[in-house]
């Protein structure tokens, strides 16, 4: 079955549905990227416009169908150590200053997990394995699952130390080959979840040290980004370092936080 082509119409139904959802702001440019993740599920269903999927997802006969759409659209590229600069901040200048009985991060936008397993390894070599803990979330049901599992193709490790690889890691071999997993003891020290950022965050979240949300707050519109910083910065603690990407920053989006460096950030 042919699939036509989705209208201006049938796009502006998709983008208000993902912003109400997750406050996430497609642009007119994202029109075909919305298209051709969602042929697939089109596809599937037998259906031959974007309309009718649209139709689809709000049918209560579908209920795990949403979600799905909220997988596709919301999945980001990521790899260990990337954006390498904020981990050296983190371990020769966070970590060295810190007094205290439970140090805890937050991976506030997860993806598949590398982001909060390299802040893992960091805190593994330079604390052991006690004292601290870090929860990672995500929007997307999909990318935890991944994430979870810990699992990953030797190519995301451009940025690894090949010290942390050997000591951390454990490579494939025969089916596994060219992929390793991260060791259960690493694993273990993190916790994933879905959490939607529009919504209030999960009672019993408790306070972190730092909170790392990067190359997520590019998707938001400002006044959602102002209502996200600030609800995550109430998460923080005295003293605690917020951490955005490099290509972001929180000007305008709270009184709250005092910038350090570009794209770090501290709560007074």
């Amino acid at each position: 079955m042919s699939i036509s082509t989705i209208t201006p119409e049938e796009f502006d139904d998709f983008r208000r549905l993902i912003y109400n959802h997750a406050g996430i702001s497609l642009s007119p440019e994202k029109k075909v990227m919305v298209a051709s993740r969602l042929a697939k599920r089109l596809d599937y269903h037998g259906l031959s416009s974007y309309g009718e999927y649209f139709n689809l997802l709000t049918h209560r006969d579908y209920p795990q169908e949403f979600q799905m759409m909220v997988n596709i659209l919301t999945t980001n590229e990521t790899y260990f150590f990337r954006e390498p600069k904020h981990f050296e901040f983190f371990r020769n200048v966070i970590l060295p200053a810190w007094r205290g009985d439970m140090f805890r991060v937050w991976s506030a936008a997860s993806s598949t997990g590398e982001e909060a397993y390299s802040l893992a390894m960091v805190l593994a070599e330079n604390m052991g394995m006690r004292n601290w803990e870090i929860f990672a979330s995500d929007l997307s049901t999909r990318v935890l699952e991944v994430a979870r599992i810990g699992v990953y193709p030797l190519d995301r490790l451009d940025q690894m130390d090949p010290f942390l690889l050997e000591k951390y890691c454990l490579k494939g071999v025969r089916t596994q080959a060219g992929f390793f997993r991260v060791d259960k003891k690493i694993r273990n020290k993190v916790r994933f979840a879905q959490v939607n950022l529009k919504s209030p965050l999960p009672p019993g979240l408790g306070q972190f040290e730092v909170i790392f949300l990067r190359n997520v707050l590019i998707y938001f519109d400002q006044d959602f980004k102002k209502q996200v910083v600030e609800r995550l910065a109430a998460a923080l603690k005295p003293g605690g370092y917020f951490i955005v990407g490099h290509s972001e920053s929180l000007h305008r989006a709270t009184d709250g936080l005092r910038m350090v460096i570009p794209s770090i950030y501290r709560k007074e």
